[in-house]
């Protein structure tokens, strides 16, 4: 991967974890705000959950831009190709699951009563059918990345029998 390309990336991501970092400290509260100052019960019994549902859904963001970040790393160095990457890439697939999970947490909370329109459950229940696609998605790269360090192994392990024989 060229250098401009992994630059580009590392902004976006500086940019995607600032912003986080400031919907955490900023956006939440005036949401957590908003939500007990409206009087309807409905809106009311669902402020914690939603609160905290939002919470961890961003968290799960975060984790994954610092997985990617150090992937990232090891792309640069170009030891992107080893078991250790694994780990990284784990990461972000679980992430990405949970957040998944969250958003159904999240259209289960806001279901019952009125707390939220039909049509806002049902995006919310699209959009984790969507974080769990592309969960599948990164898995099978995932896969395909497995393969990749076992045939780099492989290429390894004959061009040493091959300079055994020269």
């Amino acid at each position: 991967m060229a250098r401009p390309t992994i630059l580009v990336l590392r902004l976006v991501i500086a940019a995607i974890v600032l912003g986080s970092l400031f919907v955490q400290v900023v956006i939440v509260p005036l949401l957590a705000t908003d939500l007990s100052e409206d009087v309807n019960d409905d809106v009311a019994a669902v402020r914690v959950p939603v609160v905290v549902i939002i919470l961890l859904a961003i968290v799960c963001v975060q984790v994954s831009m610092i997985s990617v970040w150090r992937l990232l790393t090891m792309v640069r160095r170009g030891t992107v190709f080893s078991p250790r990457a694994f780990r990284h890439v784990d990461v972000v697939i679980g992430a990405i699951a949970v957040a998944a999970a969250l958003m159904f947490a999240l259209g289960a909370v806001l279901a019952p009563g009125e707390a939220a329109a039909p049509g806002v459950v049902l995006l919310i229940g699209g959009l984790g059918v969507l974080l769990a696609g592309v969960a599948l998605i990164v898995t099978v790269q995932r896969a395909l990345l497995v393969q990749a360090v076992e045939r780099d192994v492989r290429a390894q392990q004959l061009e040493s029998e091959l300079g055994e024989v020269i």
